[in-house]
């Protein structure tokens, strides 16, 4: 198209004090007659382009004019700086950054995109005090960058941590939680930031797989996770008003099914990684949901009611003289 090819003549322009148009024929592999018309056209759209004719002669922008060519729409800014933020939630380094590029934007475009900066804020506070960013996330970050192989040491729940040399590819984030993308001898891999106790570089470059690409490496690898979290499905009831605690428990993992007309419970279906570990998850919820399969999952949350009310049932055994009685009651 030729609107495509004034943008690229226009660019080449930027890059150089004087072009031909034979130079410019050669850049864009088109004819030296197409070459001067396209660089007339400039001209003739208000482009302070000029020509100089003889020995020497060419063409050249009056004065190293530069004309914004990023190629961003208006609709394309706005989404950036809204994706971005306001200056207020950001770091220095993305403020500078920001600054910058509205600097770069052409005048028409920068109110909008100062608006769509203040339009919303992201808070990844975590109220619950784990959302904090892991203190070895920029080590990991840097390795990354530096391609630099790296000896991590990572910790599984409930496992002592294992470790491991791995060459750094990338950091993704779930939902918020960052995981380090890394090649191993088992291929790759992720590896929950939060649970990396150590990270020392080797001083040894990473090896980056042919045609390497981490969004497509990580959409196989979340894939896989997926799987593993979906892999198990358990049915149920659920007493009314359990719906917004059961939706902060599982998200899209929960499906309801019909409303009883008695009582109003209504039939559930929940995914999770096991019918145990769905059956752990409901155990906070008493008697409000009823699991009705498959089995496992019913035995496993008779078990956690069994060992609850062996801890905490009247059943408990007596203290010792002077230790602390059950629930409140006053040393004997």
């Amino acid at each position: 198209m030729r609107a495509d090819r004034l943008v690229a003549a226009l660019l080449y322009l930027q890059t150089r004090d004087l072009v031909t148009a034979a130079q410019l024929a050669a850049e864009l592999e088109v004819s030296e007659r197409t070459a001067r018309r396209d660089l007339e056209a400039l001209a003739a759209a208000g482009v302070p382009v000029y020509s100089t004719a003889g020995k020497g002669g060419g063409w050249r922008l009056v004065g190293g004019a530069r004309t914004d060519l990023s190629g961003l729409t208006a609709p394309e800014i706005r989404e950036l700086f809204l994706l971005t933020g306001p200056e207020s939630a950001t770091s220095p380094r993305t403020r500078a950054a920001l600054r910058k590029l509205v600097r770069a934007l052409p005048a028409p475009l920068r109110p909008g995109a100062e608006a769509a900066a203040r339009a919303g804020v992201t808070d990844t506070t975590d109220w619950t005090g784990a959302g904090a960013e892991p203190a070895l996330l920029g080590t990991l970050r840097q390795a990354v960058v530096d391609a630099v192989r790296l000896r991590i040491a990572h910790a599984r729940p409930g496992r002592p941590p294992r470790e491991r040399l791995v060459h750094p590819l990338g950091i993704a984030a779930k939902a918020g939680v960052p995981y380090l993308v890394a090649d191993t001898p088992d291929g790759l891999r992720t590896f929950r930031v939060s649970r990396i106790t150590s990270a020392t570089p080797t001083g040894e470059p990473a090896v980056r797989p042919p045609d390497f690409d981490l969004a497509t490496a990580w959409r196989a690898l979340a894939a896989r996770m997926e799987d593993r979290m979906l892999a198990a499905t358990v049915r149920g009831r659920a007493a009314p008003g359990t719906e917004g605690v059961l939706e902060g428990l599982f998200g899209g993992r929960i499906r309801y099914g019909a409303r009883e007309a008695d009582g109003g419970w209504t039939a559930i279906e929940v995914d999770g990684p096991s019918p145990e570990i769905v059956a752990a998850q409901l155990a906070g919820l008493g008697a409000r949901v009823e699991l009705l399969a498959p089995p496992e999952a019913r035995a496993a949350l008779a078990r956690i009611g069994a060992e609850l009310t062996a801890r905490y049932g009247p059943a408990t055994p007596a203290a010792a003289p002077g230790a602390p009685g059950p629930a409140g009651t006053p040393p004997a």
